[in-house]
């Protein structure tokens, strides 16, 4: 087909739910996750030609992450994000009316700006109000790219969603030449992610699992052969460096190098604690090697201080990326002015912001003439197998980030919980990324599959947003709103 962004309107966005109980608890922040809610969002379109096509797009509703607010509870939480779910379904199928409907991107442009006003009107923050468009505008993409028959990598390449001026932070760049660069990898090297709660060794181990999985840091290497870790961090000065001690302990035994990368989850109170972690952690002679594969570390304060003017980032000789401050399509900008070098890719904050930020950083480097100055670096919020884990590592492999943090794989048995047959239909759709094999209980399950740290995706350049299958939607529940929301649109966007 032509390089020109094809215009369709969004006939119907249905929303879904599922429950998915985890197989070890997972500590982050100021929560502990034992079970949680799967969504899932299925979009039709129909444009001119006889154009349309069904997608859809998956992810955890996750507390404590987009909102840490300790005044509210849990499902507190998840009514947040289902409420902006709602929100933007209602906005994107409130002008079904269009005579040509609109380009992928031009969907996303329409609504964005006054989205995100409704839901601070209800008192959603940025990065909460981003997740109820990030999920519709995979599923769209995904329906656009059934309908044309082309993967994901085609259609961005050609940039066949018209991701342009349309919106004016995307005005600066000049997408269709960015995108046509870009060249995805048959691999992905798999981050581990070490919880604050997870075991590190044996004698760490109070209730084996015996599920068939790894449950310690060092069964984990021993299995899946990482090389790339992620290390949460309490902000508790001693308490982290205690435990870094022992990671460091068992990371060292191997003669193979790794890397690692520090993650706050918004945990430190001030630079000056933050300074004294890295004092600690490279004056302890023990800690030498981990201290010298630090990459980087991820949001230390808390998002309402992080980016505040006053407030320079500190020089603790490892570069600092905003993950929680990165609610809006400018905080990229404003924490580079800052000092910030790195920004996460995360398909839940919304793969155009993602795709912006990738233009940002090849933008920037190229002036100041430094490669790898300012960075894009994946990241996961226990992404499930399927439609989930699979959009967001392809579009992770399109911007060129070479590792990328899973831990959905670690903390939940693969697919269990999931039809039979769609756990089937995934494995043999995509061989290299999955494995069935059969549990201790006797039921054959579908898992991702890790081998010397690596995960094949090859399979991900098809037909559709990374997969050629659709999930079992019969086997969910329908994503009911809150009570009170709303029955009217967002405003029309441009005001």
């Amino acid at each position: 087909m032509s390089g020109e962004a094809p215009r369709f309107r969004i006939g119907q966005i249905e929303l879904f739910e599922a429950p998915v109980r985890l197989r070890m608890p997972f500590r982050f922040g100021v929560v502990t996750l034992t079970h949680c809610q799967q969504v899932w969002v299925r979009v039709h379109i129909e444009g001119a030609g006889g154009l349309q096509g069904t997608g859809a797009a998956a992810e955890l509703l996750s507390p404590k992450w987009f909102d840490k607010n300790p005044a509210l509870s849990n499902e507190q939480n998840l009514d947040q994000l289902r409420d902006v779910l709602h929100l933007a379904a209602q906005a994107y199928t409130a002008d079904q009316a269009m005579d040509r409907g609109d380009t992928a991107f031009g969907h996303f442009a329409r609504h964005h700006d006054a989205h995100q006003r409704t839901a601070a009107a209800r008192g959603h923050n940025p990065l909460l109000a981003s997740y109820g468009p990030a999920l519709i505008d995979r599923a769209v993409l995904d329906a656009l790219c059934r309908a044309t028959g082309l993967s994901f990598y085609t259609v961005m390449r050609r940039n066949l969603a018209g991701i342009g001026g349309t919106h004016p932070a995307f005005g600066a760049f000049d997408f269709n030449t960015f995108l046509a660069a870009l060249t995805p990898a048959p691999t992905l090297a798999a981050r581990h992610t070490v919880g604050l709660a997870d075991p590190i060794s044996a004698k760490d181990v109070t209730e084996p699992l015996h599920d068939g999985l790894p449950q310690t840091l060092q069964q984990v290497i021993a299995r899946y052969g990482h090389r790339h870790f992620k290390l949460k961090l309490s902000g508790q000065v001693d308490a982290d460096l205690q435990r870094l001690h022992a990671i460091g302990r068992v990371l060292d035994r191997s003669e193979e190098h790794y890397q690692v990368t520090l993650d706050g989850n918004e945990q430190f109170a001030d630079a000056a604690t933050l300074t004294a972690l890295a004092q600690g952690l490279r004056a302890a002679p023990a800690l030498k090697q981990l201290a010298d594969s630090v990459l980087f570390v991820e949001q230390p304060f808390h998002r309402a201080i992080a980016l505040q003017p006053d407030r320079p980032a500190p020089d603790v000789g490892w570069p600092l990326l905003i993950d929680e401050s990165d609610g809006t399509l400018e905080a990229f900008e404003q924490a580079r002015a800052l000092g910030w070098r790195g920004v996460s890719s995360k398909t839940c904050k919304g793969l155009y912001k993602s795709v912006l930020n990738g233009a940002r950083c090849e933008a920037w480097n190229t002036q100041c003439h430094k490669p790898g100055q300012f960075f894009l670096s994946g990241e996961d919020l226990t992404l499930q197998p399927g439609l989930g884990l699979q959009q967001d590592l392809a579009l992770v492999s399109l911007l060129g980030i070479t590792h990328v943090e899973r831990n959905g794989h670690h903390y939940v048995d693969g697919m269990r919980g999931r039809p039979a047959a769609e756990q089937q239909a995934f494995a043999q759709a995509h061989p290299d990324l999955y494995e069935q094999v059969v549990a201790p209980d006797g039921q054959t399950l579908t898992r991702v599959c890790i081998q010397g740290g690596r995960m094949a995706i090859a399979s991900l350049a098809c037909p559709g947003f990374a997969s050629t299958v659709l999930p079992d939607f019969s086997a969910m529940q329908t994503l009911a709103p809150p009570a009170d929301l709303p029955d009217t649109p967002p405003l029309p966007w441009p005001p």
